[in-house]
């Protein structure tokens, strides 16, 4: 293996621990520090810390089976980590572009973590704030853990004479620091690196 190789396998491998450390770290903090539906303001009505969990999918969008869903995600990043492996040896690849795809590994790993585990390690947040418990005793079994959301941005409510977005809030979803690494890096890939995405 080359120094370039182990150099750039050493800052991606660094840059997907920190990015899924700093997602679970949030995610525990506010799973057992708020009960689910509650809400901090940050800056006004603008940025709150809002608790709410979902089935897995992005900005909390359910369309399929939670078993599915949670399956489908480990194949996906089994193959992004094999595809990664192979853009770290190819050395035409910039690093900011590995940067990039290792943040969407990071992301879809940090929300596989909870869809895997967190079932099985905390108690309900349902009407109290979760506990840490043993192994088995918490909310679900193995692969029915809800992903932790909690950032929400209702900039703006959409004026009501609007038609079809009138009196909805401009960007509703609630969404956590795993999907800012994999929504950001997609943005960054099409804007940075077009050539190498198509």
């Amino acid at each position: 293996m080359t120094n370039n190789f182990k150099k750039r396998s050493v800052i991606t491998v660094s840059c997907i621990l920190l990015a899924i450390i700093i997602d679970q770290v949030i995610k525990v903090v506010v799973k057992t520090n708020m009960q689910l539906g509650e809400s901090i303001p940050v800056f006004g009505d603008w940025f709150k810390i809002l608790f709410v969990e979902n089935n897995g999918m992005a900005f909390g969008m359910e369309i399929f089976n939670k078993i599915f869903l949670t399956s489908f995600r480990v194949v996906a990043v089994g193959f992004i980590g094999y595809l990664l492996y192979r853009l770290l040896k190819n050395s035409k690849y910039p690093i900011g572009f590995i940067i990039c795809v290792a943040m969407i590994f990071a992301g879809a790993l940090g929300n596989i973590i909870d869809c895997l585990f967190y079932g099985e390690i905390f108690t309900s947040s349902y009407g109290r704030v979760a506990e840490l418990v043993s192994w088995g005793e918490g909310y679900g079994t193995f692969l029915q853990g809800r992903v932790v959301d909690m950032f929400y941005l209702p900039l703006f409510t959409w004026p009501e004479w609007l038609p079809l977005v009138g009196g909805d809030i401009f960007f509703s979803p609630v969404w956590n620091f795993a999907d800012a690494c994999i929504s950001c890096s997609v943005v960054i890939m099409f804007l940075f690196y077009r050539k190498y995405v198509l």
